[in-house]
């Protein structure tokens, strides 16, 4: 794809030196972070040790559930989920094709089949509805994340779990502060997932974790991740935590509400300026839910100029690394087997979404400036338009 004469818009370099990116990547006071890890150096304990411990007695106090299981990845905490709670004898789980871009490979990996369904229009995230139009005599699992930006119906789902006897897991990974039906993100359903990466809320460098109500299964899990129990098909899987991730995670969750703050902030800025940047509206935050602000999701109307791919590209080529909202579709790129019915609404809603930056690189400035290029590009639609098309 070749860009539009440079002078049409901004002139002859990027508009930000360095790259403005969506993940949170924020960065904890070093002085606290080096002291949670005197510990380890003291202890000479580097992996699943005191920190990953201490983390996980605050995180399970933070989500107000019972148990809270360390883990070195989000990715293998649904591994560990799945593999611990599907129902044997049964093979598929049912996930939402509009999700994670890996979804597929972390439900092959526990040994399974992803069943995708479809997704409600309003949430962008999984519903009763939609679940249930997939489930089957072969369902062994319901795996329901949320979405980027506020909840799905948590409640609903876990509760249709228990009326059919499936094990319902959240994906979580991008909710860890939430709350839904005033209640704690992380207690519903049999267990919620959450990430540690860099990019999350929580910055452990890499890392996740694994909530539930459940101790039996907490212990099980715990056992897992350790290696000293294999799963019922054969698998055993070492995934502690490492302790100088547990440090980082527990400097960042001393932060946590400053951090939400710098969020909430910026979040404002951008539903401010785009409110008269007609054909984009940023997807509100719901007070109700206690949401981090840190996501932040636009929608593409029919009377804004140009397409999603193309308005991403004027974005990047600026250095602002906007992204689709969970593009590729999963049902269309997966490579396992999978079960993929048609998906109408998923199908009608996927293109008209994408992420912009808000994190700690990114400052009110930097938001006030990408405002300024999205209400150009509107400017400036018609001669847009006739650059690609002459392509």
């Amino acid at each position: 794809m070749s860009c539009p004469p440079r002078a049409v818009l901004f002139g002859g370099k990027p508009l930000f030196a360095d790259v403005k990116p969506t993940g949170a990547l924020y960065r904890p006071d070093i002085e606290t972070y080096l002291a949670y890890s005197h510990s380890f150096v003291e202890n000479t304990c580097y992996t699943d040790g005191a920190l990953c411990r201490l983390l996980e007695l605050r995180l399970a106090e933070f989500h107000t559930v019972e148990r809270s299981v360390s883990v070195n990845s989000g990715f293998w905490g649904h591994v560990l989920a799945i593999s611990a709670l599907a129902l044997p004898g049964r093979r598929e789980v049912v996930a939402p094709a509009f999700g994670y871009r890996r979804t597929d490979d972390m439900i092959a990996w526990a040994g399974y089949t992803p069943h995708f369904c479809d997704v409600d229009a309003e949430t962008l995230g999984p519903s009763v509805d939609t679940i249930k139009a997939a489930l089957n005599d072969k369902t062994a699992l319901i795996l329901a994340p949320h979405p980027m930006v506020n909840c799905c119906d948590a409640q609903g789902i876990e509760d249709l779990g228990r009326a059919h006897g499936i094990p319902v897991v959240f994906d979580s990974v991008e909710a860890a502060y939430r709350s839904c039906n005033d209640k704690r993100v992380g207690g519903f359903g049999d267990a919620e997932i959450f990430s540690m990466h860099a990019t999350k809320l929580l910055n452990a460098f890499e890392g996740g974790y694994i909530t539930t109500n459940n101790s039996k299964l907490a212990d099980r899990l715990q056992s897992i991740t350790r290696g000293r129990v294999v799963s019922d098909d054969g698998k055993a899987l070492h995934a502690e935590l490492n302790e100088m991730h547990a440090a980082m995670a527990l400097a960042s969750l001393d932060e946590l509400d400053d951090h939400i703050a710098l969020n909430r902030r910026k979040y404002d800025l951008y539903v401010a300026g785009l409110r008269t940047v007609d054909g984009l509206q940023i997807v509100p935050h719901k007070e109700s839910q206690r949401p981090d602000y840190r996501l932040i999701v636009a929608r593409i109307g029919d009377s804004w100029p140009l397409s999603r791919e193309h308005t991403l590209h004027l974005l990047q080529t600026e250095n602002v690394l906007a992204r689709p909202y969970y593009s590729p579709l999963n049902h269309k790129t997966v490579e396992y087997p999978r079960i993929s019915p048609t998906l109408p609404v998923t199908e009608a809603i996927s293109g008209e979404f994408m992420v912009l930056p808000n994190s700690t690189h990114v400052s009110e400035a930097d938001v006030e400036k990408i405002v300024d290029i999205l209400a150009t590009i509107l400017r400036h639609g018609a001669e847009l338009k006739l650059h690609w098309n002459a392509e």
